[in-house]
């Protein structure tokens, strides 16, 4: 990663970052500081450097990308061709090139701050902060994190020294505006959850998501935060005692650096990470356009158990719970024990999910929707049999199996295609 008295300084941050993990992983220094960096120029949940990183390792990926800024993308196209089985040479140029130009848009987004990319500022920052660096192979990395596949973040900053994976976790979201009978609610099903051994999981917002942790806090209980911004920006503000006291008892997580802000996108996108976290996720309160349901949506993507508290039906704090259990997305919440109850079934890994089942749907683009039906998951498909299922033209059949590839939806052999 660089070279001279720089390195030695970087390797003393890097040690101290890590020295409340209880055992590191296998990741080398080097590795390791390339995951930072991916950290700083990425937001949370990008498939593509997701699926960069799992291909090529950290380090030889962001050197790919930097070299691909002034070169272009076909050299990095080819090295994730290479990654694979080894196709005929007429494919391969067809992969290479989808590939390539599926790169285009990833590289244009990611090109500003790799421009600005100063690893030993964010090393710096976070030393400052007093957080500790987790990646995939610690000891104290949640094991549910890698249920996210490409989506994954490749690092995690935490404030705190609770481990977060030794305990079955709830998840406990829902309405910042809560009722008194919600406020009510996650307070009982929070209790029931201390009083069980669960880890109590939330976003540190206000509303039901304070009341959580409060809760758990009250109860001597392990908790948790998931922040969307970094581990040192306590938001919102009027939460920041309580998520100190979160940060002394339990943990406060976050994928982003230390110094990043807090945003709608990012408020979004670390619901995936609280749904990933519970070995259940339970929504107590939410209106008809509420956050809390996308952390249901992310929950059910993953196979987690979702329930939802019942309230008034003239409440519209409760228009999004009523619609997840109408719809058959959720289970009803009878007696504050049953997400509990759920949470220690699941324990014993009864529930198990693929972690290469990726969060992005394939109807985001109709032509990988078409490839990925016409697949199956046990006879692989060479490509003119793809193209007369599609009905695509060659030309599109392979663009979208390369897009579909990038996604985790489909794999490719020696003797052609499956569905993942």
């Amino acid at each position: 990663m660089s070279t001279g008295g720089r390195t030695v300084d970087r390797t003393d941050l890097l040690a101290r970052l890590r020295a409340d993990v209880v055992r590191p992983g296998e990741l080398g220094t080097d590795e390791l500081l390339a995951r930072v960096a991916w950290s700083t120029v990425v937001e949370p949940g990008d498939s593509t450097a997701g699926e960069l990183v799992g291909r090529l390792g950290a380090g030889r990926a962001i050197r790919a990308v930097l070299q691909a800024l002034d070169d272009g993308p076909v050299a990095l196209g080819e090295m994730l061709v290479d990654t694979g089985c080894d196709p005929a040479d007429d494919v391969r140029v067809e992969l290479a090139r989808a590939a390539s130009d599926a790169l285009v848009p990833a590289l244009e987004r990611w090109r500003p701050r790799l421009l600005r990319l100063d690893v030993d500022a964010v090393l710096g920052a976070a030393s400052a902060v007093g957080c500790t660096l987790l990646a995939p192979g610690d000891e104290d990395w949640p094991a549910g994190i890698d249920d996210l596949g490409v989506h994954a973040p490749l690092v995690l900053w935490r404030r705190g020294t609770r481990a977060v994976g030794d305990l079955p976790g709830i998840s406990v979201v829902g309405a910042r505006a809560n009722t008194v009978l919600g406020a009510e609610a996650a307070a009982e099903i929070t209790s029931t959850a201390a009083d069980a051994g669960c880890l109590v999981v939330s976003g540190g917002a206000y509303g039901i998501d304070a009341v959580a942790h409060r809760v758990a806090l009250a109860a001597g209980a392990p908790t948790v935060a998931v922040l969307a911004g970094g581990v040192d920006q306590l938001y919102p503000a009027g939460n920041s005692t309580m998520l100190r006291s979160v940060a002394d008892h339990g943990a406060l997580l976050a994928e982003c650096p230390p110094g990043t802000r807090p945003s709608r996108w990012r408020f979004l996108a670390r619901n995936r990470l609280i749904a990933a976290l519970g070995a259940v996720s339970v929504i107590v309160e939410a209106g008809a356009r509420s956050g809390a349901l996308n952390t249901a949506h992310h929950a059910a993507q993953l196979g987690r158990p979702v329930f939802a508290v019942p309230g008034p039906y003239s409440s519209s704090a409760s228009v999004g719970c009523h619609r997840l259990i109408a719809d058959h997305r959720a289970e009803i919440v009878v007696h504050p024990r049953d997400p509990v109850d759920a949470a220690l079934r699941t324990r014993s890994g009864a529930v198990t999910v693929d972690p290469a089942v990726p969060i992005a749907a394939a109807r985001v683009d109709p032509d990988v929707l078409r490839v990925v039906d016409a697949l199956g998951r046990r006879r692989p498909l060479p490509l003119d049999e793809v193209v007369v299922r599609s009905g695509l033209s060659p030309a599109d059949a392979t663009d979208a199996l390369a897009l579909a590839e990038l996604q985790g939806l489909v794999t490719r052999g020696a003797a052609g295609w499956t569905a993942a």
